[in-house]
């Protein structure tokens, strides 16, 4: 019996792969768990957090604009030293069911709230070098999730351990070219890491590989049907291994600045962060059950399921902005508007050291996507700020191309916040948002091995940003 299992190992090495390349694909885009679309994290400041982001280079006294537009740090006038940290709760509850390729029913639960609460940390530097040229340098999170769901739910053949983290390390500068205007540009360093884990339904490898050889008219249906009864008595329903993917990758990017003074009270400024393209180096680990090996003549060296190096080409988008504010007496208004270019994620394609694992891709066909949001200050006091604001986010993905690692949908944000100058030179910030996020439905998802996940998410988000800031 096991060797007429064996038979079909030729054949199984390229369901291998694509469990590979699933898994490390979608641990690249899984859900953004802050106030931007996608895996895109804004949170970088309290005081902008406050107004939902509006006026976020041209409200002014923030050392943010390090990594969010060069060019406003012309209205930083001396030495600052800026630290940021948001705590970011984010909740993602599944309703559905699966099956298997053979239309079965898959066991689990619902995998309980794959959401978590994480810190997102930020350091910012800026100083005046003379009264035309500043200088800084920041320290930032700009993309980064992390999601995990219960080890025996539904969708475990998709996803269960999701994490994912690109840490920006940005120096700046800017220079005034008259009273009026500025211009910025900034050079970024970015470390991209990358790990997860998902279940391996070895039944439906086998079953799958029965089913290919039937198609290509290698066995008739009569072989066929022995073949699956002998798979589905010796690696049954249930006979699960796991894989655990972890791939890092240093890379390096730009962005282009610049800020106009339309007005004493009104300012505009514009920035553009360049993509940065990444090939992540790592590992892969299975585990296979005995009888899933011994059937199939996976898991040892040079076999498919076996420990092996891989690489992934993946790129961050590139972010274009436009910030706008105004400036009264008692008041400040603003508005921004943010352009991801999310269409660069066509697809990945992974290629592996283990030559029993061909390289392979898969089909993501992003859009772009926008962010919009108005806010602003009320000065209570000289000592005190209030902050209030909304913002709408769409998502770059749909129903067609959506999946357990990538619950996301549009969302609204609605924000608050207070500043308070405890004197001259040091100020403290904290803002709170709730994220309001579209029911995100997932429509027959498969999974490497043709097992199909169909349903829908909810999801919610909070946020709580806490800021100090001393002007030497």
């Amino acid at each position: 019996m096991y060797k007429s299992l064996r038979s079909l190992t030729g054949a199984a090495r390229p369901l291998a792969l694509a469990a590979l390349s699933v898994a490390i694909v979608g641990a690249l885009v899984a859900p953004g768990t802050a106030s931007a679309s996608a895996f895109q994290l804004k949170e970088n400041s309290a005081k902008g957090l406050g107004r939902a982001y509006a006026g976020s280079a041209t409200a002014g006294g923030d050392a943010s604009v390090v990594v969010n537009n060069p060019a406003a740090m012309s209205d930083l006038k001396g030495t600052y030293l800026q630290t940021d940290i948001t705590a970011i709760n984010f909740s993602t509850k599944f309703s559905g069911s699966a099956t298997d390729a053979s239309g079965r029913p898959i066991s689990g639960g619902n995998g309980g709230d794959g959401g978590t609460t994480l810190p997102v940390p930020a350091l910012f530097f800026v100083t005046q070098l003379n009264d035309r040229v500043h200088v800084g340098a920041g320290f930032s999170v700009p993309f980064g999730f992390q999601t995990e769901y219960n080890q025996n739910w539904v969708g475990r053949y998709n996803a269960i351990k999701s994490r994912f983290q690109s840490l920006d390390t940005t120096l700046s500068g800017s220079y005034d070219v008259s009273d009026s205007f500025s211009v910025g540009a900034s050079f970024i360093a970015q470390k991209t890491t990358a790990e997860l884990t998902n279940a391996i339904n070895y039944n439906s490898v086998g079953l799958g590989q029965v089913q290919q050889a039937l198609m290509a008219g290698l066995i008739t249906p009569a072989m066929a049907q022995a073949q699956a009864a002998q798979i589905n008595a010796v690696v049954p329903p249930g006979t699960d291994g796991r894989a655990r993917i972890y791939g890092t990758s240093w890379a390096y990017g730009w962005q282009l600045a610049a800020r106009w003074k339309i007005t004493s009270q009104d300012k505009l400024a514009f920035n553009y962060r360049s993509k940065i393209s990444h090939t992540l180096k790592g590992s892969a680990n299975f585990t296979v059950p005995p009888n899933a090996a011994a059937a199939f003549g996976v898991g040892g060296p040079g076999t498919a399921f076996s420990h092996t190096q891989g690489t992934a080409g993946f790129t961050t988008p590139a972010v274009a902005s436009l910030s706008y504010w105004h400036q009264a007496e008692k008041f400040g208004l603003g508005a921004d508007v943010a352009w991801t270019k999310w269409d660069v994620f066509k697809k990945l394609e992974v290629t592996y050291a283990n030559p029993a694992q061909p390289t392979s891709d898969q089909v993501f066909n992003w859009k772009n996507s926008w962010y919009v949001s108005f806010g602003g200050d009320y000065y209570l006091n000289d000592k005190v700020t209030l902050r209030a604001g909304v913002a709408y986010d769409s998502t770059p993905t749909n129903s067609t191309y959506r999946d357990p690692r990538v619950p996301d949908e549009s969302r609204t944000l609605a924000t608050f916040g207070i500043g308070y100058k405890a004197s001259e030179h040091f100020e403290i910030n904290a803002s709170y948002a709730h994220i309001f996020v579209n029911t995100a439905n997932i429509n027959g998802v498969h999974s490497a091995t043709g097992d199909v996940l169909t349903g829908s998410f909810q999801d919610y988000g909070n946020l709580l940003s806490l800021s100090a800031q001393y002007k030497f």
